[in-house]
């Protein structure tokens, strides 16, 4: 949700509008390095509003983050970002943060650069030790370029670097896992993905779904997001999603083109997708 203006002033009236049940913020320019401190008045209404609503929130770092990098800039900066995000994710009372799993960049092998991964990432882990700490949780990708984890099976090494630490969880991003290779559109595709993800990254790991339909067709390792049911995903599969027990008490935040009237149309088709799923 927009939060330009205030987290509170403006993000809490949108989620009204869109009677969201969960919803997702930036607590910095998704694009940028900035590390903005945040207002603690607007974090105060905002956690309070949450808390009181029961509407569970989570925090997205920014898109340039990237622990898998050669460039030993992008690595530092990466983690003061999401340093900075896991902490105002706490100051706002962010159950997640979200962080893209990244890629080997300048012709690193992978086992290089998950090594990377690990000697930048677990001491931001082990920073967090308070109850009202978020999980850091882990985002596939679509699989573009030297992708370090775009696969369900891609989580195991990634997660054992990380020794899978008690705070670290997923996010399984629909779009990104179709461009991947995942084909959500074949009848069980989604049961056999969540499958999957039980399987490799084990129970309870699941915290968060980016339910996002893809403009392009599976396997073409493109991240371009749809409408739900407007793509090549189709409503089907993400109905299917809400048979699934690994995703019991998951919440699903959209991040769908078409503005505010786009975003209550994909959270009435969700809604519905929910209430028809088999009791």
């Amino acid at each position: 949700m927009p939060v330009a203006g205030g987290l509170a002033a403006v993000g809490l009236p949108y989620a009204r509008e869109l009677r969201a049940e969960a919803v997702q913020v930036f607590v910095a320019n998704p694009r940028g390095w900035a590390t903005p401190t945040g207002n603690p008045r607007e974090d105060e209404r905002f956690r309070e509003h949450c808390a009181a609503e029961g509407v569970p929130a989570y925090v997205h770092a920014p898109y340039l983050i990237n622990f898998g990098s050669h460039t030993p800039a992008t690595a530092e900066r990466s983690v003061a970002s999401l340093r900075h995000s896991l902490r105002r994710g706490r100051d706002i009372g962010a159950l997640g943060v979200v962080v893209h799993t990244g890629s080997a960049t300048g012709g690193r092998e992978r086992s290089v650069a998950l090594a990377q991964v690990r000697e930048l990432v677990r001491p931001l882990l082990a920073e967090l030790t308070r109850d009202d700490d978020p999980w850091l949780l882990l985002e596939p990708t679509a699989g573009q370029g030297a992708s370090l984890c775009s696969l369900a099976e891609d989580l195991g090494p990634y997660l054992d670097a990380l020794d899978r630490h008690p705070r670290v969880g997923v996010c399984l991003d629909t779009c990104h896992a179709f461009a991947a290779g995942h084909d959500l559109a074949e009848p069980g595709g989604a049961k056999a993905l969540l499958d999957e993800i039980v399987d490799v990254a084990g129970p309870g790991r699941l915290r968060l779904i980016h339910a996002n339909d893809s403009q392009d067709v599976v396997g073409a390792h493109k991240d371009r997001h749809e409408n739900i049911g407007a793509g090549h995903i189709g409503a089907e599969a993400f109905g299917e999603l809400f048979g699934h027990p690994a995703t019991d008490g998951v919440p699903l935040v959209i991040e769908t083109p078409g503005g505010t009237a786009g975003h209550r149309a994909d959270v009435a088709r969700l809604k519905d997708l929910r209430a028809r799923r088999p009791s």
